[in-house]
């Protein structure tokens, strides 16, 4: 059994500035990670990191802009916090050497994007993702920070108390990929999900297909809520053959939108008459799918992104790897052409419910990044962020994992004794079906290392069951369905039928998946097996999303409602929570918090 003060699960934005905090502080921290640290879908983000770094800016500006952003869903204290500590945060990733780009003066050069009163993100041109990784992983490195890279985490260690806040985390279970090995890892402090978004709900999407929510799903199952599962974004510019992601920054710069008749729709159809294609990524997704089912779109399916008339020289200084991406998937030369460009699933809102310390009901189980729910983007997420996100609460998540003397959460964790229940009505099946309900997620309440072995025996067990099963369902059948059916009803436009119809899509998925197999019996590399269990972690993330999806009838933010075409603050001002309950999933509600210490965030109508 391998052994360290702190786990970070995840190397990515979050999962390195996470371990980089808990190590100086003196905690011996390891990383266990599914992929290298470098290859992690940090790396593909692009536009930039948004903080209030010119003098005539203001971190009352940013964290305003942000709840705004978020249709007032978010919670204040998150918000103010994120807000004040993300400017030291960028100067820390300068002097660590990130090679920013720069205005003429040497300072850190920042553009408008979308949502934003004041031009606040610093970008390294657009490839401000892969700059930050690598400087993160460089000093990951330079600590000499122990790396388990391609080592894929299975299971929490954690012991069976039957209310989750009783609980405990003392490890995890992760599998060598390279050779098959099922290995204990004990966590003396603290166990840190940094594993990213679950894009991969969805076909089309601009996430990696690595990112499965397996941390959000092995938080859920342990006893931690899931929180504003419902609210995922589309981004508005994703190339239509692939998902890759087009940058917000092109439309930062100048990049205009138009449809198949010419017409730059985002001013001449009054989706947003004073920010135009820089409003928030909700309206203008919103827009462009508008534009398609109104018959205005190129072929159907997408709209154009036009850049040329920025020319050559800037679009090369600051947007060369958009030319590329574009020339390669599309064969379009964005230097003489507009962009074909549609919505794509993006970013998870919604996670792991968490403290402004990245902090879980369960003793011991912290969560930061995309994977956590801070309540930071609340119902919609502004372009550059999410870089800013994971630098800022990774870095909080490693310092109290480590022990470090942090202030009291404003933030509380945990389903409370008065909570306010919700009914879905008793046709809505959830959760375990029979074979899946005989997997522990934890051992009894034993020592810590002894919670760490039964786990480890109970997803051996697991693992060779599937390994040894003959002639079954293939995972990607089930991936499938999974991922056909919430592209189809729980997309940007939903509608009560549809989101019922895919509740029961998924109840047909989760008895397809007691039936899969694998059929590679290798040990070394078997990607069969690592995505069989992916699909468990993307069933039960996809049903958390439906069934917030359902439960939320109202329009706010990333969540339109085809009968509720309103914002209900006297109904909805809360968060939507869902208790695995031991695999009979229970949804509860939160109040949102918007008393902050800056200000006190009043909901108002929201228009670019």
């Amino acid at each position: 059994m391998r052994e360290h003060d702190v786990l970070v699960v995840g190397g990515g934005g979050a999962g390195l500035r996470a371990a980089i905090a808990a190590h100086e502080h003196g905690a011996d921290v390891a990383i266990v990670s599914k992929l290298h640290p470098v290859r992690s879908h940090t790396g593909a983000a692009e536009g930039g990191v948004n903080a209030a770094l010119d003098p005539e800016d203001s971190i009352e500006s940013h964290a305003y802009d942000t709840m705004k952003g978020a249709d007032y869903l978010a919670d204040a204290p998150a918000v103010e916090t994120f807000a004040e500590t993300i400017p030291e945060e960028v100067t820390q990733l300068e002097l660590w050497g990130m090679a920013f780009s720069r205005e003429d003066d040497g300072r850190i050069a920042q553009r408008p994007f979308g949502g934003m009163s004041f031009p606040r993100t610093a970008y390294a041109g657009a490839e401000t993702g892969h700059h930050m990784l690598h400087t993160l992983y460089e000093q990951v490195v330079k600590r000499g920070v122990q790396v388990y890279d391609e080592w894929y985490v299975t299971q929490l260690a954690v012991t069976d108390h039957d209310d989750p806040t009783d609980r405990a985390c003392h490890g995890l279970v992760a599998l060598d990929i390279q050779s098959g090995e099922l290995a204990g890892f004990r966590a003396r402090n603290g166990v840190i999900l940094a594993t990213g978004g679950a894009g991969q709900v969805f076909e089309h999407t601009t996430n990696a297909v690595a990112n499965t929510g397996d941390g959000m799903a092995m938080a859920y199952r342990a006893g931690v809520p899931l929180e504003d599962m419902e609210f995922i974004q589309f981004h508005p510019t994703s190339l239509p053959s692939t998902g890759v992601l087009v940058t917000e920054g092109v439309r930062g710069e100048g990049g205009r939108l138009f449809n198949v008749e010419g017409e730059r729709f985002m001013f001449e159809h009054g989706y947003a008459n004073n920010a135009g294609e820089l409003a928030s990524r909700d309206v203008v997704s919103r827009a462009e799918l508008t534009e398609v089912n109104k018959g205005r779109g190129v072929d159907d399916d997408y709209v154009y992104l036009d850049m040329r008339h920025l020319g050559e020289g800037r679009i090369l200084d600051r947007l060369e790897n958009i030319v590329h991406l574009a020339e390669d998937f599309e064969g379009a030369d964005a230097l003489t052409e507009p962009m074909p460009v549609k919505p794509g699933a993006h970013y998870t809102m919604g996670g792991i419910e968490v403290d402004e310390y990245g902090q879980t009901c369960i003793d011991g189980l912290y969560a930061a990044g995309e994977a956590a729910c801070v309540s930071m983007h609340g119902a919609n997420r502004l372009g550059g962020n999410s870089l800013a996100e994971t630098i800022v609460f990774g870095r909080l998540a490693g310092e109290h994992a480590a022990g470090a003397a942090l202030e009291e959460p404003k933030i509380g964790t945990g389903k409370p004794d008065v909570y306010e229940q919700a009914d879905l009505g008793p046709e809505i099946e959830l959760g375990t079906v029979e074979r899946d309900a005989a997997v522990a997620d934890g051992g009894p309440a034993l020592e810590p290392a002894e919670t760490v072995e039964r786990t480890l025996q109970v997803e051996r067990k697991r693992i060779e069951r599937l390994l040894e099963c003959d002639g079954g369902v293939s995972a990607a059948t089930v991936r499938r369905k999974v991922q056909d059916t919430m592209g189809r009803y729980v997309n940007v436009f939903r509608e009560e039928s549809g989101i019922e119809q895919a509740l029961g899509d998924l109840r047909d998925a989760r008895e397809l998946y007691e039936d899969v197999a694998v059929d590679d019996p290798s040990r070394t590399y078997n990607t069969n097996l690592t995505q069989t269990l992916e699909v468990r972690n993307l069933l039960d993330v996809a049903e958390a999303v439906a069934v917030g999806a359902l439960a939320r009838t109202e329009f706010r933010g990333a969540h339109w409602r085809a009968a509720h075409q309103e914002r209900k603050d006297d109904e909805w001002l809360k968060h939507t929570m869902l208790s695995w309950n031991g695999g009979d999933p229970e949804l509860w509600y939160r109040p949102v918090i918007l008393e902050g210490e800056l200000q006190t965030y009043e909901p108002k109508a929201r228009s670019y």
